[in-house]
């Protein structure tokens, strides 16, 4: 079965977040169930600077006003077709915006270019390869079933997966008429929201699959609480959402042969985590000290609940914990770590930036991984966390609802606990979850138990990736047994 994915960013090549690690992993695990998936992204300086092997196999002189091409190529493991436009992609840095943090004004067409020549090689353009399905990743790749839906008759199909519906990838109406597609596409049924072009609208509306990434999430979508104006139009065909819940690439985050690591460690062996958390101490001007060390990795925003724990960040010191933080994001927030460090030096510390190998030592050397979001499609920090035997303290809801197992009384007799859990997503739910971690990490022997547990967790990409493949399978007529033959 041939499935074309479209993302707009793809681990290891260019990465802002999670998505890229989904989208990077996910044709490695489908190749176990008879599924080939080469993958479209923009040639983006990062990426193009991979493709030295790469073959030309289109060319458009008239890409949205500028010339283009595609190279296919073999990179890091993973098929690529690459959309080489350099008047759209070739800018430093993020590929969303500009150094000045403002999106680049004209992402419409960036993003409406990747998802017409997506469409295009369904649609058979390069000779020899045309998918039977194509795959869509986000707004960036919205467009996509709506250029199938109204582009020339043909059995292509297409899911589209939907990583944060809080970003949705909306402008003017003004836009209509030069991304390609008939007038009537401007309608309810098309790309139209609220007057103007919303390119997850589209895909949602025009896609023959949607997918999530969490079973938690596609119901929470499902609501005005989350469904960020799209509740309705997922409501109306609730029969055809799915939550497939993401996992991680178990080569990668392998705690056995990280190479991030100060001290590589398995289940057996977890007394070396203490190498580990001694140099992330240290790596965040920490004190080295024996207490319990909390962290977070993460975009410092509201939906991610920062501000909900910088204000239990007295609490933590006050019990003698410590904190390191890793990440960016809000100004305000981030100036508020900042401050919590300087007021407790030794005790609190901030990395900003993104930071892949200090990410990794972090998951190998904290003792409780904070993950406070108020809202979260899936996650995939808990996922790593558990993986590395650090404990994830997280908010129920979303994926971390559906991958962590909370430390309650029934849970910790049964022997099942994973994690900490709390809702609502506020500061006093936070801290009291604190406390309760606290008083687990008290107890060495259950805590060890607990993160063995989360350590022999599944974690990887075996089982929804086996439901990808069934969700394909059904779309295009195929059994399993077919598919897996082609």
């Amino acid at each position: 079965m041939e499935v074309l994915s479209v993302t707009s960013e793809l681990y290891p090549l260019i990465k802002t977040g999670g998505l890229a690690d989904v989208a990077g992993a996910l044709p490695g695990a489908l190749n176990e169930t008879g599924v080939t998936m080469r993958t479209l992204v923009p040639g983006y300086p990062a990426v193009m600077g991979k493709m030295t092997g790469g073959r030309e196999v289109a060319s458009f002189d008239d890409l949205f006003g500028v010339t283009g091409r595609l190279i296919a190529g073999r990179v890091e493991g993973l098929d690529l077709i690459v959309l080489d436009a350099p008047a759209l992609y070739e800018r430093p840095g993020n590929p969303y915006m500009g150094p000045e943090g403002w999106d680049w004004p004209d992402n419409w067409k960036r993003y409406a270019a990747l998802s017409w020549v997506a469409a295009e090689l369904g649609h058979g353009l390069v000779e020899g390869y045309r998918p039977q399905l194509i795959h869509a990743h986000d707004w960036q790749a919205g467009l996509v079933p709506a250029y199938v839906k109204f582009g020339p008759s043909s059995s292509l199909k297409t899911v589209m997966t939907v990583h944060n519906m809080a970003f949705q990838g909306t402008f003017g109406a003004e836009i209509f008429p030069q991304l390609r597609l008939p007038a009537h596409a401007f309608s309810v049924e098309g790309v139209e929201y609220y007057g103007g072009v919303g390119y997850l609208k589209a895909g949602v509306e025009c896609a023959d699959v949607v997918t999530t990434v969490s079973p938690t999430y596609a119901s929470e979508i499902r609501t005005p609480a989350f469904g960020m104006g799209l509740e309705g139009l997922l409501n109306n065909r609730s029969d055809t959402v799915f939550g497939v819940l993401n996992g991680i690439d178990m080569g990668a985050w392998n705690p056995a042969t990280d190479p991030a690591l100060a001290q590589n460690y398995t289940a057996s062996t977890m007394q070396a985590r203490q190498g580990n958390k001694r140099a992330v101490q240290e790596a965040f001007g920490l004190d080295a000290s024996d207490g319990p060390l909390f962290a977070v990795v993460s975009r410092l925003t509201w939906q991610k609940g920062i501000d909900l724990l910088v204000a239990n960040i007295g609490l933590l010191v006050a019990a003698g914990a410590q904190l390191a933080v890793l990440g960016s994001g809000d100004a305000e927030l981030e100036n508020a770590v900042r401050s919590a460090a300087m007021e407790h030096p030794g005790k609190v510390g901030l990395v900003t930036g993104y930071n892949e190998k200090l990410s990794h030592l972090v998951q190998g050397g904290a003792d409780v991984m904070m993950v406070p979001s108020r809202f979260e499609p899936c996650g995939l920090t808990q996922l790593y966390a558990l993986r590395y035997g650090c404990i994830p303290l997280v908010s129920r809801v979303g994926g971390l609802n559906d991958t962590v197992i909370d430390a309650n009384v029934a849970a910790l007799q049964a022997e099942v606990a994973t994690g900490v859990q709390f809702a609502p997503p506020s500061e006093t739910a936070l801290a009291d979850a604190i406390r309760r971690t606290l008083a687990l990490y008290a107890d060495e022997k259950s805590w060890k138990k607990m993160q063995r547990r989360g350590m022999k967790s599944d974690v990887s990409w075996e089982a929804s990736a086996a439901r990808y493949a069934q969700i394909y399978a059904a779309l295009i007529g195929y059994s399993i047994d077919d598919s897996a033959s082609d």
